[in-house]
């Protein structure tokens, strides 16, 4: 039994101004974890990043509206990431996976 309504659309969104809310995530080696947050640092827009770590990988992950990716791509690409290592995720299927 799930708590979530079924309903007509397959992917329902959080929409807003902005566009819809996502989930960002972006994989990295774990050395290179400070100079990534750095670059979030220098974002127009508050961001309150969850970390997680395993041996070969370090994830960042934050809610963001998607019409501030432009912006998160811009700092990555500056700071010298590939644009590969961010991904984007519906945000209320995000929250499903957790629950």
């Amino acid at each position: 039994m799930s708590v979530w309504p079924e309903c007509g659309t397959p992917s329902p969104a959080l929409r807003g101004i902005e566009g819809e809310l996502v989930s960002l995530r972006i994989t990295i080696e774990p050395r290179l974890l400070e100079q990534a947050l750095e670059a979030l640092a220098g974002l127009e827009f508050p961001i309150n990043p969850q970390i997680y770590h395993d041996p070969a990988s370090t994830a960042v992950e934050f809610p963001a509206w998607a019409g501030r990716l432009d912006e998160v791509r811009e700092a990555l690409r500056r700071s010298g990431f590939d644009p590969a290592v961010l991904s984007v995720r519906n945000m209320l299927e995000d929250i499903r996976a957790v629950a």
